[in-house]
């Protein structure tokens, strides 16, 4: 079920960011049913004009026109589930209040099937240096922070940016990328979090250590401790990398009402750094017991899973919790309070939706 109205939030930086109710129907989310999470104002990009350029530890810096990198490397594509590390935040704020955050819910996640080429087809083309470690990925919209104006991005591993499934993309679901969706060309990493894949790309660099940008040391960090001279401050943790073994309820949602008896309910699930989530269990008395989802359709390798249980309801207030444990035996934290994070990133506890059953 998906539904037909957009919803905007407005967030401390003025801007307008773009999220649907998950829709749970299909492995891939519609286009115009994806999320939008940006930092600046979308930048105008004349394709024509545009340029990548490749540059740092690298043997032969290079400049391309859209043009010449669609035609100079192999087409892929690779189907995969974008994750904002924000998803679930706003179960923290049972804790305690997380300033400046955007209050996100369960809506940040969309899943594409991208197209474009092979960042590792191109690294490889460029040669690699002897003391590359980090791909910088770069934007061209402006942020600005501390008194500057810079393009938002981060680095990813070199080991990473080499497999197959990361692209740099100029298609989404078979068509371009739409201007909101980082056109004409954007990075795609899967398993990542949403803010390494970086929109409007617009320079490549090899580098021995991580990305100096804004968003790579003073951003999507987790930091365990707060700093009590400036409270929002997560320089001091740990850069976000892959997204964490997750499982999220759909339908019902919270506070919703529903009828006494057979009570479906339906969501999706992902495994962390393209593991596949072996089950899904859903209970409505806290975890004393569970009852196994069935799976609604399979997933591809760097996509969550869509999956749907039935609960035997009788009327009053409920409590439905949702994990997953993956093939390789992992599972969720029970608990918020054992994720708990300075900014709220990368919640991954047991999932609960308070519900009424009439």
């Amino acid at each position: 079920m998906t539904s037909s109205r957009q919803r905007f939030v407005r967030d401390t930086e003025g801007l307008n960011t773009a999220v649907w109710p998950v829709p749970v129907d299909h492995l891939i989310t519609p286009t115009e049913h994806f999320f939008a999470r940006s930092h600046a104002p979308i930048p105008v990009i004349d394709p024509r004009a545009w340029r990548l350029e490749v540059d740092g530890l690298i043997e032969r810096p290079t400049t391309f026109t859209l043009e010449q990198l669609l035609a100079g490397f192999p087409r892929r594509e690779v189907a995969a589930t974008l994750v904002c590390a924000g998803l679930r935040r706003e179960e923290y704020l049972a804790i305690g209040p997380l300033p400046g955050e955007l209050p996100w819910g369960p809506d940040p996640v969309s899943t594409g099937r991208w197209a474009g080429v092979a960042l590792g087809d191109l690294l490889r083309a460029a040669g690699v240096r002897d003391g590359a470690r980090y791909v910088e990925l770069t934007g061209l919209d402006a942020v600005e922070r501390d008194g500057r104006r810079f393009g938002f991005g981060g680095s990813i591993d070199l080991a990473k940016a080499l497999g197959a499934e990361v692209l740099l993309a100029s298609e989404l679901n078979g068509a371009p990328l739409p201007a909101v969706h980082g056109f004409p060309l954007r990075a795609v990493v899967p398993g990542w979090i949403g803010a390494r894949s970086v929109k409007w790309l617009g320079r490549i660099t090899l580098r021995e250590d991580p990305s100096p940008n804004y968003f790579q040391t003073k951003a999507y960090r987790v930091q365990r401790e707060t700093n009590p001279r400036d409270p929002r401050d997560v320089s001091a943790g740990e850069a976000l990398r892959g997204v964490p073994l997750n499982a999220v309820i759909v339908e019902p949602g919270p506070d919703q009402a529903v009828t006494a008896g057979r009570v479906p309910v339906r969501g999706w699930a992902m495994g962390a750094d393209g593991q596949r989530v072996a089950t899904v269990e859903v209970s409505a008395n806290g975890g004393r017991d569970w009852v196994r989802a069935r799976t609604l359709e399979e997933a591809e390798p760097w996509t969550w899973m869509l999956w749907e249980a039935t609960l035997e309801l009788g009327c009053g207030a409920h409590v439905l919790t949702a994990r997953a444990t993956d093939c390789a035996g992992t599972t969720q934290p029970a608990a918020v309070g054992d994720t708990w994070n300075v900014k709220g990133y990368a919640n991954n506890a047991w999932h609960r939706v308070a519900i009424r059953v009439q």
